[in-house]
């Protein structure tokens, strides 16, 4: 959500159980006073980065590594290795961003057939890191090259 630009504090996950009622009333009110103070969300200004936060929490890269935290941080690897917590929070920043940054370069190139630059202006990112990303997800089979407009290349996003 951070690197979205909508902002950590817009969503929250707690785990309650059914028989912590008013510990979850209490989290609901505390939440609600902070979606107050945050004002309105417009969901069409965020249309994209919403779509591409949604693209990245469904990314199994991203699911699976997220769900074997605990086995490689709490427990230990197949070769009977433990991970030091503090390397696999900045293994899982760096793939969060990856994978945030490939699902909003898929976002762009639904709505049809962009150049590296088009991309570029439409994500914020640098031309340098969608032409690094570009190939990660044509090699996934996620984009294809759809032409040329003169000598600049165009990139489409293939059906899932």
């Amino acid at each position: 959500m951070e690197l979205s630009g909508i902002g950590v504090d817009r969503v929250k996950l707690r785990w309650v159980s059914a028989a912590e009622g008013q510990l979850f009333a209490s989290l609901i009110t505390e939440l609600s006073g902070v979606m107050q103070a945050m004002g309105p969300f417009d969901r069409e200004q965020h249309k994209l980065p919403l779509a591409a936060v949604e693209g990245a929490l469904n990314s199994p890269r991203l699911r699976w590594l997220m769900g074997m935290e605990r086995q490689l941080v709490e427990r230990e690897n197949v070769y009977h290795l433990k991970l030091d917590e503090a390397p696999f929070k900045q293994l899982l920043k760096v793939v969060v961003e990856e994978e945030y940054q490939k699902a909003l370069i898929l976002e762009i190139l639904s709505e049809g057939p962009r150049s590296v630059r088009e991309i570029a202006a439409a994500s914020g990112l640098p031309v340098y890191t969608i032409s690094i990303l570009l190939g990660e997800i044509e090699k996934a089979g996620q984009i294809d090259l759809h032409g040329y407009e003169g000598t600049t290349p165009k990139f489409v996003r293939l059906a899932a």
